[in-house]
């Protein structure tokens, strides 16, 4: 909660979350489904109940840097759904539905209606099925490309048939592959490792894709962007928004280089 206040405050746009079921049905905000990670203790949120569920360590890694470890907020309680909406009432979020489960799905959905957030709301994971679900489930709240759909996106796109083919989905959310590069060190890449990022970013990133995708009101957003090199390619190419782990460094970035808010 404490990540998400600093990040509003900031007057970052949208908030991107992971949603998981407790044992007793309480929707949660949590990227992992195991609680090792984030608190030291091995267990299952969908084994767990809320009220049993542990605190976040004090000392958590940040993925996308390396070396790099973020502490802070008092409250660490893993936080709900219904915590988010009632902090962050005006600001949009995206929800990523960690598993393929109707019951959440189906909870995430009323949760949404109850406090009039379809128009604030953006949902789905990169399983086709679980887009489809949360598609059948309520139209209304607007879905991401699953990671078959960017695969048949990238076809349509390279085959000149895009411009001809209706979409379902508001929102592109991809990775910038060369990030990955960043991830470890990269003399321990091989070089097939090398080449098959190379080749995906070369594929994905690409203007005139998000240059028609956004025409066509289709919102782009480009993932874990946590320096100033790649906050400026990304910029460069006409994404929509960056998402990031430091909304501060994102910021002085953006008012450095007089870049305004997208909406």
């Amino acid at each position: 909660m404490a990540a998400f206040k600093h990040a509003v405050d900031l007057g970052t746009d949208m908030l991107e979350l992971d949603c998981h079921l407790t044992k007793d049905e309480e929707v949660v905000v949590s990227h992992d489904a195991n609680l090792c990670r984030s608190t030291g203790i091995n267990a299952y949120i969908c084994d767990t109940s809320y009220a049993e569920l542990p605190q976040y360590l004090c000392k958590l890694g940040v993925t996308f840097q390396r070396e790099c470890f973020c502490e802070g907020g008092e409250d660490k309680r893993i936080p709900r759904l219904t915590d988010i909406f009632d902090a962050f009432p005006n600001t949009p979020v995206n929800i990523d539905i960690k598993v393929n489960n109707d019951t959440l799905i189906k909870k995430v959905s009323e949760l949404v209606v109850k406090y009039d957030r379809e128009h604030l709301t953006v949902w789905g994971n990169a399983s086709n099925q679980i887009v489809k679900k949360c598609y059948k489930e309520n139209p209304r709240i607007p879905v991401l490309f699953s990671l078959p759909r960017v695969v048949q996106l990238l076809g349509l796109f390279y085959t000149g048939l895009l411009p001809f083919v209706p979409l379902k989905e508001q929102f592109l959310e991809i990775p910038m592959p060369s990030i990955l590069t960043k991830l470890k060190d990269p003399n321990s890449l091989t070089r097939s490792q090398r080449v098959l990022i190379w080749l995906a970013d070369a594929l994905l990133m690409r203007k005139a894709l998000f240059k028609h995708l956004t025409a066509r009101g289709i919102q782009v957003y480009v993932w874990v962007l946590n320096d100033d090199e790649d906050f400026q390619r990304a910029f460069d190419l006409g994404v929509t928004g960056v998402m990031t782990d430091f909304p501060s460094r994102l910021k002085d970035f953006m008012d450095k280089n007089g870049i305004s808010k997208l909406q």
